[in-house]
């Protein structure tokens, strides 16, 4: 399987796709005012303590309270940690931007967990770990647990743990990295052999966990001496976080369209892996990177809830504040031989992109999928079977049952942050929130693209554009620099327009000259 990694990085925001066999798989986004933070450290103070709850409310200066369950105290950590190792995720991230993989301690049990009014009070100051970002009303999740993950290891302050990611198969392997890990390991400290740690000596371990070292006694520091709240460390940027996390020897090549973010990365990689610099290109081409890469169209298909099997049938996703539901239908699939065969193509057909929607729109929590019902218990369990296999694939923990006895199949997904439909969309204030339209940014940049494809591809000195009032106030006030550098780079003049009959996401492309409408052309 090929697989690239391609990372457009504008003034406005950061975009890097991820596809296998050129298939668009995963999309991160980072914007500079919409930060990711999970991973993120901060020094908070205690807001509230509740034991009915177990948990506390901690003030770490965001927008929201963030959230500390009794769990999550530095008291409960436990040295009984599952390397199922969602590891390499970044959000963002990202997300979620940076990593954001965690070690995943096994839940204590409840009669384990430490009395958290035992343990905090109000007022007092802590030092916690974003593990999930804010969503909907809900502030973040943190945790005094701490993992600061490095390219080869995962150091954990204040544990006392030696493990190795179950994604290294080997045993000799697996044995050799222990004995590696052992020898480095700080005392209080506890370290993880990543999945890029495979084949690695003992030096680049040391070296690894030594710029770990270094970078928490940095972070202790600012943790003493900085008033609370305060951030003291901050995750690694989108880009070079995802790098740190996910190139190893079965990418490829990265294509990065930003000379300076291409310069970071080389950067980093000359420090901790030489080995891969030389897959990492920057893009020369004339095309926006990513309609080079056919990935502008998949964008665009994000947000519709039906999605279009190839040989005709199709499922409709709907997000919803409690779940997902699924469903697949035949469509316009009718199959060769018999109306069991037909069904039983279609849902494995499903079952696949299913499993790539998910990770490509980002969707977490609790999904129900209702599958075409089929007779045969056997192509129940092939069906099950084969969206089991697709979602290892994923790199957020994913859980599925059986099928229950109204043929429904449910599941879940590790969910850190909003999908990318939250992170893309406003509430529409027509219908209160019950429908979605892309955000005035969105449709902004969505405009620049087009204005690009238009200077790349054509000599026009004249341009007309035509959006809502709404768009247009906005362009005017915020965009005007950014639409005049566009002017300047393609040499053309560009007259805008407000047009109350079109909508928000709504753009029309007028070319004076013929007078001609060329909206449709220049579609991604």
């Amino acid at each position: 399987m090929q697989k690239s990694i391609v990372i457009s990085a504008e003034p406005k925001e950061t975009r890097v796709a991820i596809l296998e066999d050129r298939e668009l798989v995963e999309l991160l986004v980072e914007r500079p005012d919409e930060r990711r933070i999970v991973g993120d450290i901060y020094k908070g103070k205690i807001n509230a303590v509740l034991p009915g709850m177990q948990a506390a409310f901690v003030e770490i200066g965001l927008a929201k309270t963030a959230f500390l369950h009794a769990s999550d105290l530095f008291n409960s950590m436990s040295d009984d940690i599952d390397l199922d190792e969602d590891e390499a995720k970044s959000d963002g991230t990202n997300g979620e931007g940076g990593s954001r993989y965690r070690p995943q301690r096994r839940r204590p049990r409840r009669d384990q967990v430490p009395r958290i009014e035992d343990h905090l009070q109000k007022g007092q100051e802590v030092v916690v770990q974003v593990t999930k970002e804010p969503i909907s009303t809900k502030g973040p999740r943190v945790s005094q647990q701490v993992s600061l993950p490095g390219r080869y290891l995962v150091f954990m302050p204040g544990a006392d743990h030696v493990g190795v990611s179950r994604k290294i198969p080997s045993r000799d392997e697996r044995v050799r990295l222990k004995r590696i890990l052992r020898e480095i390991k700080p005392e209080g400290g506890g370290v993880i052999a990543r999945t890029a740690g495979e084949g690695r000596s003992k030096k680049e371990f040391r070296e690894d966990l030594n710029f770990l070292l270094k970078m928490w006694k940095k972070t202790e520091r600012r943790a003493v001496s900085a008033p609370a709240p305060a951030l003291v460390h901050r995750e690694m940027s989108l880009a070079t976080g995802l790098i740190r996390d996910l190139l190893t020897e079965d990418v490829d090549e990265v294509i990065v369209d930003s000379p300076e973010v291409h310069r970071e990365i080389r950067l980093y990689l000359e420090s901790v892996s030489p080995n891969l610099v030389d897959r990492v290109r920057p893009y020369k081409g004339k095309l926006p990177l990513f309609d080079a890469f056919r990935v502008e169209p998949e964008i665009e298909k994000l947000f519709e809830r039906k999605v279009w099997l190839k040989h005709g049938g199709y499922i409709v996703i709907d997000q919803a504040e409690a779940l997902v539901a699924i469903d697949v239908n035949t469509g316009r699939f009718v199959g060769k031989r018999n109306q069991e065969d037909t069904i039983s193509k279609t849902n494995l057909e499903a079952a696949r992109e299913i499993s790539r929607q998910l990770r490509l729109r980002d969707i977490g929590g609790i999904i129900v999928l209702d599958f075409i019902d089929m007779e045969s218990e056997a192509n129940k369990k092939a069906v099950l079977e084969e969206l089991r296999r697709n979602l290892k694939r994923d790199r957020s923990r994913t859980k599925t049952f059986a099928v229950s006895e109204l043929g429904l199949v449910e599941m879940t997904r590790q969910r850190e942050r909003p999908s990318l439909l939250h992170y893309y969309s406003d509430d529409c204030p027509t219908c209160d929130g019950l429908g979605k339209i892309l955000s005035l940014q969105s449709v902004s940049l969505k405009l620049e693209r087009t204005l690009t494809r238009i200077g790349v591809n054509t000599q026009e000195k004249q341009i007309e554009l035509r959006v809502s009032p709404e768009m247009a106030q906005y362009l005017f006030a915020e965009t005007s620099e950014r639409l005049a550098r566009l002017e300047k780079k393609f040499k053309f003049e560009i007259d805008l327009r407000d047009d109350p009959r079109l909508r928000r996401s709504e753009i029309r492309v007028i070319f004076p000259r013929t007078n001609e409408d060329v909206t449709e052309r220049f579609r991604p």
